[in-house]
């Protein structure tokens, strides 16, 4: 496995060049993708050299050792530290999703259950909410549209973060959130206290960094315009503000109407188009690439129920990973961690399995 570590090592050597030369800035969409690169190889740079220098102590140890048994009593401590560096560049040697370094937009949308599915997205958008504020991401709402008892039909937040780590990074935490988020519980709707089960849909999509990564051709855009309209229905202003992009060789669609500027929510529609663009490509690429292995715990399936919050038991559980725990309170309140922790090592030890293939 280790005998790819030198080809990295080179191509992170010729990004530092590459990073170093001024005029590279002239071209931000360039400087952005080597920076990004560079930053998914910096870990395993410096992985490498720390598992190397320990492989060294631990040769220098044995040959010490040979000669004054004093010595060899720091062998074992040195060999366990030379396993454990071992294991790490292991680890990070694994295939990242290149998008991971990457900020996302999040749309979450009321499911079955009406009003009740409504409030539970509502519910959904603050936990995410809370856990961005948690990681010290900035969250942006782009678009929303309210339910008649203050939920949420649906809505997209725009998440940033601040890392350039790979594994810091927005997409490589929220990525595992797509899929249809189930509840259980008394809705507030409720007057006998019967449990109800509804849902809600969540979508992840990775932002393009830059308009130009993705082409899009204007013929290739129907744009409409409308009245935006608020819960109810019922008109909000008296001026076709609101904005729909029909993308018409992919059929995806996007309509923004929280602005007031027809324009503004033009700019919004056209900066969620592209990420939808973006995420539609790499589903191409995965299915047109019969040898690339498909994540067992991020699927392409938006209808796949992924998790049940049952509020009676204050419990979560994720139905891929197996995780469960009753502190569903504080999960609501922002502590996903955990939750998400379970979904990546899964998927790691997935990984690892396929290069032991």
């Amino acid at each position: 496995m280790f005998e790819s570590v030198q080809g990295l090592l080179d191509e992170h050597a010729d990004l530092q060049k590459q990073l170093s030369d001024p005029s590279v800035y002239q071209d931000q969409a360039l400087a952005r993708k080597l920076g990004r690169r560079s930053a998914q190889l910096n870990g395993i740079v410096e992985a490498y050299n720390r598992w190397k220098q320990l492989g060294d102590d631990v040769d220098a140890a044995r040959e010490m050792a040979a000669e004054d048994p004093d010595f060899a009593a720091e062998v074992p401590d040195l060999e366990a530290g030379h396993e454990q560096a071992q294991e790490k560049l292991r680890r990070l040697l694994i295939p990242r999703d290149p998008n991971d370094t990457r900020n996302v937009i999040l749309e979450v949308k009321g499911g079955e259950g009406g009003d009740e599915a409504a409030l539970f997205a509502a519910d959904l958008t603050r936990m995410y909410t809370r856990y961005a504020e948690s990681k010290g991401w900035k969250t942006e709402v782009l678009s929303s549209t309210e339910s008649d008892l203050g939920g949420y039909k649906d809505i997209q937040i725009a998440i940033k973060g601040t890392s350039s780590d790979p594994a810091e990074g927005v997409f490589a935490h929220l990525k595992y959130e797509g899929g249809v988020h189930r509840v259980q519980r008394v809705p507030v709707t409720e007057s006998q206290g019967r449990i109800h089960t509804s849902a809600a849909g969540v979508l992840v999509f990775p932002e393009v960094d830059e308009p130009e990564e993705i082409e899009i051709n204007a013929n290739d855009l129907k744009i409409d315009v409308y009245r935006s309209s608020g819960p109810g229905g019922q008109s909000v202003n008296t001026t076709d503000s609101a904005v729909r992009i029909t993308h018409l060789p992919t059929g995806i669609v996007v309509a923004m109407q929280n602005e007031k500027s027809q324009l503004q929510n033009r700019e919004a529609a056209m900066r969620v188009l592209r990420s939808r663009l973006l995420a539609h490509q790499q589903e191409q690429i995965d299915a047109e690439n019969a040898e690339a292995r498909k994540s067992q715990v991020r699927t392409m399936d938006r209808s796949e129920r992924i998790r049940t919050y049952n509020y009676p038991e204050n419990r979560i559980a994720d139905h891929r990973t197996g995780y469960k725990a009753y502190n569903l309170d504080a999960v609501m309140d922002g502590d996903l961690g955990p939750v998400i922790q379970s979904c990546i090592d899964l998927d790691e030890q997935h990984r690892l399995e396929a290069i032991g293939e």
